[in-house]
């Protein structure tokens, strides 16, 4: 009987099902599959480096508690040494299989050609971190001085999630101007979990930018934001249309995003659209608009009113006559 209940009985068919799965491995239009010797980068891993970046950028919020200015070194060295020693492993899984220093395309288990670029590359990037943190610094600014509702700098670090956004963002752009493969697109789409904010890391964005609330935003590879830019949620700035070439395959590598210049605030729900769209400075764009041209600096692009229709009730409307019948009363 217990067989019965946890189908232990049909255990046999499972060497079958195995067989039909692996079959499809070679089978599938697309690979679904990635058997090789050297694995590809660990999300797990990467989710690591972005906490205890997030720790060197925000020390004393995030990570650590009790820092003062004598041990603040120490801590900050060590967090530097963690994200070294991680992110190396990570940049060497992401351009492992692309070598071809040798015929065999580097079939050998280890690549001193590709530890030495994924160390070079590791170091360059943790260089820029002093940048970044006052890139930052400008982003929070932007947040207080953005809203009216916010408490002060901590409440903003704390519990913004565009601050999360916006660090992770500012990291990947970084590591997607030196090349790296995978990992840049995989920390933005683990932002983009966290927050319901996406950001392609491919984007250029100014300092003091802020985004209110957030959800829904989407920020295309190719858009280019300008300083002192403020969104709102549900705003898209997104692609008209995608070229073909003669095969019917997408022409990539074109700017298919807008331009937003500087001190531009676009509300909820306004989508921009195309890469020849430019939003001129100092220029306002309401909520819901739905916008493929450009327009001139210190502009103003609203939606008119929609028609409404406001009616009273009927007076013995259903609703207050359900509401006026005494309740039903179910004998026990």
């Amino acid at each position: 009987m217990e067989g019965n209940v946890d189908g232990r009985r049909l255990k046999h068919q499972l060497p079958g099902i195995t067989n039909k799965i692996v079959a499809t491995y070679s089978q599938c239009q697309v690979p679904l599959h990635h058997l090789e010797p050297i694995p590809l980068p660990s999300r797990e891993n990467l989710v690591k480096i972005m906490e205890t970046l997030q720790e060197i950028i925000f020390p004393g919020y995030f990570g650590k508690k009790g820092l003062d200015s004598h041990s603040i070194k120490y801590h900050v060295g060590d967090c530097l040494e963690t994200v070294f020693e991680l992110l190396v492993a990570e940049i060497y899984r992401g351009i492992r299989h692309d070598c071809k220093m040798t015929e065999n395309h580097c079939h050998e288990s280890v690549c001193s050609h590709c530890e030495e670029i994924a160390e070079a590359q590791t170091i360059r990037f943790l260089e820029k971190i002093p940048i970044l943190r006052h890139a930052l610094a400008t982003d929070v600014r932007a947040a207080y001085d953005g809203d009216p509702a916010s408490k002060g700098y901590d409440e903003i670090i704390f519990s913004y999630p565009c601050v999360l956004a916006i660090m992770i963002y500012r990291l990947a752009h970084e590591l997607n101007l030196q090349n790296i493969p995978l990992l840049p697109r995989m920390m933005t789409e683990f932002a983009h979990s966290r927050t319901g904010i996406d950001i392609h890391p491919g984007a250029i964005i100014g300092h003091y930018f802020f985004i209110d609330h957030g959800t829904g935003v989407v920020i295309g590879e190719t858009t280019e934001i300008g300083q002192n830019v403020k969104l709102y949620q549900g705003v898209t700035l997104g692609a008209l249309s995608f070229p073909k070439d003669e095969m019917g395959r997408v022409i990539r590598g074109r700017k298919r995003h807008p331009t937003i210049e500087d001190d531009v605030v676009i509300y909820a729900g306004a989508t921009i659209l195309g890469g020849d769209t430019v939003i001129g400075k100092g220029s306002v764009i309401g909520g819901n608009v739905w916008l493929t041209h450009s327009v001139p600096p210190r502009s103003r692009v609203l939606i008119s009113d929609p028609q409404l229709s406001i009616d009273p009730l009927p007076t013995h409307s259903k609703v207050q006559r359900n509401a006026e019948k005494p309740p039903v009363v179910i004998p026990q």
